[in-house]
């Protein structure tokens, strides 16, 4: 367990990315949602995190509907807010593809009033009575292009106050966001007291950029990173193979070449590339989790087993000296359990 920033909330080294329990690129069946958090869960996973995007509420009804017979004391669960989820279907407009049997879309929306109604359907849509960690969803420049500086203004001033009221009045117990880019939690960094960033995809075994300056300015503060994507959504665990995405698309040949590389070392030393993947963010002091999403418990289970593998620290000198690892990046000096 570690400490999530300065608040009292502890979450486990590995998570649940609930992304593809809203049927995330392909379908997912409703035992095969429900084992994945069980099998989370008798590995020792204490650590969930969700958002009413993902399947536009079919994630975070799965979750809640898996985790509500365990003790609500024992875990800790994170949702987010920036979308609203409204009635009726609409295309999907670029980015993530979920395959929703949902008959609703979501609508952008960081004010106050909507973080605060966010909040509330995310309670109704879970079943549960306590959501422990709210994530401003989505305020990068990757979903919002040129509007995104009056997109994060308006979330500072909404969304984020509204989650830092709630804070104070112990309905929720840490506040932050969860992106896909790190420049916009260094801008965040300046606006208000968050307590962790969820990055997804940022600082991976692929790119370890977030080391120069946001990692450095998270650990002084004492604000935690939580890693999502590890995989980088899929192109880390699935190499060589034709589901295999980047970003949640097609994977550059650029990427895939580096990839690649990341696959030759790694084999050389006996390693499955996952494992590596899922181990080095761990070794940096500002990282508190890294939760990989999983469709069965099968693909839960492999993290676990992961986790635990032995990597031996010649495979991290190889890649350092390759030129595939930042010179400054801290690697691990064993097994996460």
């Amino acid at each position: 367990m570690r400490n999530l920033g300065k608040t009292s909330l502890r979450i486990t080294e590995i998570g649940f990315g609930g992304a593809p329990l809203g049927n995330l690129f392909e379908m997912v069946t409703d035992a095969d949602a429900r084992a994945s958090v069980r099998t989370a869960w008798d590995s020792g996973c204490r650590f969930f995190d969700t958002a009413p995007f993902y399947g536009y509420g079919l994630s975070e009804r799965r979750v809640g509907d898996a985790l509500r017979e365990v003790p609500r004391e024992q875990y800790v669960l994170s949702t987010k807010v920036g979308r609203l989820i409204r009635p009726g279907r609409q295309a999907s407009s670029g980015g993530t593809d979920f395959k929703s049997p949902m008959p609703f879309h979501a609508e952008f929306d960081y004010s106050y009033d909507a973080a605060m109604r966010s909040i509330e359907d995310s309670l109704q849509r879970l079943g549960l009575e306590r959501i422990d960690l709210a994530l401003i969803h989505d305020i990068a420049r990757d979903w919002h292009g040129e509007r995104q500086p009056a997109v994060f203004r308006q979330a500072m001033d909404g969304a984020a106050k509204a989650l830092m009221e709630l804070k104070a009045a112990g309905r929720i117990g840490a506040i932050g966001l969860g992106v896909n880019g790190s420049d916009v939690c260094e801008e965040a960094l300046q606006e208000a007291d968050f307590d962790c960033f969820l990055l997804a995809g940022r600082y991976t075994l692929l790119e370890q950029k977030p080391l120069e300056r946001l990692l450095p300015a998270c650990v002084k503060r004492n604000v935690s990173i939580i890693i999502g994507g590890p995989f980088n959504s899929g192109v880390l665990a699935r190499i060589g193979q034709p589901d295999a995405t980047y970003d949640y698309a097609a994977v550059p040949p650029e990427i895939a070449q580096r990839a690649a590389a990341l696959h030759e070392i790694c084999s050389r030393h006996g390693v499955p590339l996952p494992a590596a993947a899922l181990q080095f963010p761990l070794a940096h002091p500002a990282v508190a989790s890294v939760i990989p999403g999983a469709r069965n418990a099968a693909e839960v289970a492999s993290h676990w087993q992961w986790a635990r593998l032995a990597i031996p620290a010649a495979l991290w000198e190889d890649l350092r000296k390759s030129g595939l690892l930042h010179p400054e990046a801290p690697v691990p000096q064993g097994p996460v359990f």
